[in-house]
């Protein structure tokens, strides 16, 4: 994409930890959203069961239009603890499946490893980024 094509838009990320103290403040942290990033913990089994509870809570505070072709992508955490893996990869792919093929890709905040691609390359044609347009540019770094 050159000149014309580009678009700077605002990537705000809330992460809320799946805290109850926050629930209330879902209706106005989702409204307006584009999209929703789904984020569970590869070596946590609840988290990872979390995620219909996580996604069926966004689609009711949100209130998308079309709920059913809302863009949703999925990340598995905690990557740098592969050798702690407690979510088979293939029961992620059958949820995906089930999901309407939520995009997907294992990350590690602590490493850095895989953040990036949500907003680089080839990444970001996977979810869907370039169809509308819009560039995202993240910052590398850690987190938690």
């Amino acid at each position: 994409m050159e000149g014309d094509d580009l678009k700077t838009v605002t990537l705000q990320i809330w992460d809320t930890a799946g805290q109850e103290r926050y629930q209330s403040l879902g209706v106005a942290f989702y409204r307006g959203a584009e999209a929703c990033v789904l984020v569970y913990d590869i070596t946590n089994q609840r988290s990872f069961e979390n995620l219909n509870i996580w996604k069926q809570d966004f689609l009711v505070k949100a209130n998308p239009k079309n709920p059913d072709h809302f863009p949703f992508f999925v990340f598995g955490n905690k990557l740098d603890k592969a050798e702690e893996r407690k979510v088979p990869i293939q029961r992620v792919e059958e949820w995906l499946q089930k999901n309407n093929d939520i995009p997907y890709e294992e990350t590690s905040a602590i490493e850095g490893a895989n953040v990036e691609k949500i907003t680089e390359g080839s990444g970001a044609k996977k979810f869907g980024l370039t169809e509308n347009k819009k560039t995202y540019k993240g910052k590398q770094g850690r987190c938690c």
